[in-house]
Order: structure tokens, then sequence, then C-alpha cells
């Protein structure tokens, strides 16, 4: 991503002023760009937020929840209006909005644990199905968590015609084509070869001769 936009960056520069540049971007450093928001809490030897996983290190609720169906819901609250939101729609328990403990976010995080139990007892006799639609009423930005199977079944991967047959040894499978659709050219996806398929081919463009790939054969060296 900061490759990228670099690049853009440098083009449009050129076409400001004539002159290319030169773009140079590590992995540690975009990482570090990512860790931004907690590496400034630990700055000078200050306390860094403790680790909290998929949750957020100082907003709650903010993460994960599971739902009584086994299934997770992603969700995030920005402000007041959503907490207001949250506990009129969803937990349908109005009177948490002014619960001295969770009256604004800094009470929240502290009280997280307390306020946790009682979103996850909500959400226990629901299906996330019923979640989502609560948070989508009130809102709240949120998603589902998937499971890997999920994925392969995704609706946006199948409406945007994703992903692709391609023959194997083991007969038809199911392939991701690469992100982005390009209108000058179809991605190519070819069958994937059996092992040793391309034996012979690849010993002549070494140089073996007939004979000589014959004797690999024939000692089992290929």
């Amino acid at each position: 991503m900061y490759a990228y936009t670099g690049v853009l960056a440098a083009l449009l520069q050129r076409q400001k002023t004539g002159t290319g540049s030169h773009v140079d971007v590590s992995m540690l450093e975009a990482l570090g760009e990512w860790m931004g928001f907690p590496l400034y809490y630990a700055y000078d030897g200050s306390e860094p937020p403790p680790r909290s996983g998929a949750s957020h290190a100082t907003i709650y609720p903010y993460g994960p929840f599971a739902t009584g169906d086994g299934k997770t819901v992603m969700l995030g609250l920005q402000n007041e209006r959503e907490w207001k939101a949250f506990c009129a729609q969803v937990l349908q328990q109005p009177q948490l909005a002014s619960d001295a403990r969770f009256e604004n976010n800094s009470r929240r995080n502290e009280n997280r644990a307390a306020l946790a139990a009682i979103i996850l007892d909500v959400f226990s006799r629901m299906e996330a199905e019923q979640v989502i639609a609560r948070l989508d009423a009130a809102q709240i930005a949120n998603a589902h968590v998937n499971a890997l199977a999920d994925v392969w079944q995704h609706p946006q991967l199948q409406a945007r015609g994703r992903i692709a047959q391609v023959d194997s040894p083991a007969g038809p499978l199911s392939a991701l084509l690469p992100p982005g659709a390009h209108s000058g050219f179809d991605y190519r996806m070819d069958a994937i070869p059996a092992v040793g398929a391309h034996t012979q081919a690849i010993l002549r463009e070494l140089g073996r001769d007939e004979v000589a790939i014959a004797r690999l054969r024939a000692c089992g060296a290929v």
C-alpha cells in the first residue's frame, strides 16, 4: 500500500517538475505505521496499552463478540450517540446508557469486563444474523467474522467472479483469481500439472538429449 501511494506521489511530482523520484519502502516501517496508535502510548517509557487481540486497546465495546449460534460478530462504537443506540436497540436495555460504570468511553474501557458480560449474555440468546440486523438498524459498524470455509462462499467474491475453476490431476479445483480486474486482459490460470509432467521438456531445455534423459529415468533420478 505504501509503495503504491509512493509511486503515485512520484508520478504526480514528475508531472509537475519533470524529475523522477526513487521510492524506498520497507516492510518494517510500514508495519510500524500500522502500530502508530499503541506505539505513541508507549512513547518515552510510558505504559503501553494492554494486549487486546482483535479488540480495540482504548475504545469499548469494539471488537469480536460471540453469539448464540457459535459464530462471532465484529462491532465498533465510535461515539456517545452510538452507545445510546447500542443500549436501546441492540441490547434493548436503554437504562445502561446512564449507568455510572459506562457513562463515557473511559469508564466503559475501565469496566470492560462487566460490560462484556452484559453484551455476551444478550448475544448468547441470539443468532449472528439477528445481532447483525440489530446493529444495522442502530447504524453501528459491524461485520461477520468468517471462518476460512466461509470466505470461499463469500457473496462479494461470487458476485465479482473472483473464483475460477482450474484443472488438476485430482480433477477441477476452485482457485482465487489475483486481486483486481483489468479491462485489457484476463488472468492466465493454467491447469495444475501432474508431478513430472514437464520433466522431459525441462531436461531438453537444459541440454540433455534423449539418451541422457533415458539414462536418468533408468536410474530413478527423474
